[in-house]
């Protein structure tokens, strides 16, 4: 520990003596050694983790919605009857789950081969990574100065106005500069706060920035996919068109798509976002997780108040069942995080739903038959 009372001497001594406020050398990365990186599960490798992982989501969370559909636990929520399923879909339940199956077949070898195409993963070098990172904090000080200079501000008369009471304050003011933050063998080492700054950034905001990344890239391919194959007559009607025989959405018939389109629009896309965002294999693993799950709220076929997953944003499940229904399906192309495309692009539906008036007569003359 550096003596607050030492330490904001030597600052100030250092800035009466007109010292070169960089004339020292920038603290040294640390030495480091790999070793592979564990398995999160010890009886499960990451491997098949990140290949089964959605699967079993996908089919645990879509029969959760089954059983609320079967039991009609909740038809206050409901977006159409029960009915309606039965009536208006032209795909049977196992026509549907037979070709989930295939597109999940394809997601798992996909996922395979991504995964054996990439080098080996270790660990070991996160006090490294760190420290280049606390690097680039003091780094970045090294501007301060010359902005404070544009508002008329002398930042070395300030950093030495302010070294007695607030070194660390004056030093970061003075462009990075801690004569007092050395060993006892007179090397430089990073402040306290520079290493904090620098484990935040590298343990959540960089994940958190990779995350984000990859969700624009899926958003962004999968809408302008999307819409292409609505605009597209010829691959509207071989490709997509076998989606939309579903307009009653249900939770395990959010992967129910011709073979080539789940693999161009779901597998493919997301695969992008994984690859060029650099993720780890568990990073990875939560975001087709995710992904999933996102998608199969987004077909769920209810209205929960109180589901984060649709609280996040605004394309949920009544936004997307608007693009099942006859009135709505040249609109809310966006899938299956953000809307952002459709309010750009102007696809976004403005209407009020136009089965509203039909659900309320249908579910009137049925209370009044009982």
């Amino acid at each position: 520990m550096v003596n607050a009372t030492s330490a904001s001497l030597s600052l100030a001594a250092s800035m009466a003596n007109n010292k070169t406020l960089f004339d020292t050398a920038l603290p040294p990365l640390p030495a480091y050694s790999l070793s592979p990186r564990p398995d999160f599960f010890p009886w499960l490798p990451d491997f098949w983790l990140s290949l089964v992982a959605p699967v079993i989501v996908y089919w645990v969370m879509s029969l959760g919605f089954h059983l609320v559909d079967t039991l009609d636990l909740f038809p206050q929520y409901r977006l159409h009857t029960p009915e309606e399923i039965t009536s208006r879909n032209h795909a049977s339940r196992y026509e549907v789950a037979r070709d989930v199956v295939v597109q999940q077949l394809i997601q798992v070898v996909t996922g395979a081969a991504l995964q054996l195409a990439d080098p080996p993963e270790y660990i070991g070098k996160d006090g490294y990574d760190v420290a280049v990172w606390a690097t680039r904090v003091r780094l970045a000080q090294r501007a301060v100065p010359g902005l404070l200079g544009l508002v008329g501000l002398n930042a070395t008369a300030i950093a030495k106005n302010m070294a007695p009471a607030h070194p660390f304050l004056a030093g970061a003011l003075a462009g990075g500069y801690y004569p007092f933050l050395k060993t006892d063998a007179q090397v430089p080492v990073f402040a306290h706060w520079e290493l904090a700054l620098a484990q935040l950034i590298y343990y959540f905001l960089v994940p958190a920035l990779q995350f984000f990344v990859a969700v624009f890239i899926l958003d962004t391919w999968q809408y302008f996919l999307h819409r292409l194959m609505h605009i597209n007559r010829w691959l509207y009607t071989t490709f997509h068109s076998r989606h939309h025989r579903l307009y009653v959405p249900y939770a395990y018939g959010a992967l129910y798509n011709h073979p080539f389109e789940g693999f161009l629009l779901d597998t493919l896309g997301a695969g992008i976002g994984f690859k060029v965002t650099g993720m780890t294999t568990l990073q990875g693993t939560c975001f087709f997780t995710f992904s999933t799950m996102k998608t199969i709220d987004d077909h769920c076929g209810y209205a929960f108040p109180w589901d984060p997953l649709q609280l996040i944003t605004n394309n949920n499940a009544a936004y997307h069942d608007i693009h099942h229904q006859t009135w709505g399906i040249k609109t809310n192309f966006s899938q299956p995080f953000f809307t952002f495309w459709d309010g750009i692009l102007n696809t976004k539906y403005k209407g009020a739903r136009a089965d509203r008036l039909a659900d309320k007569k249908r579910t009137a003359e049925k209370t009044a038959a009982k």
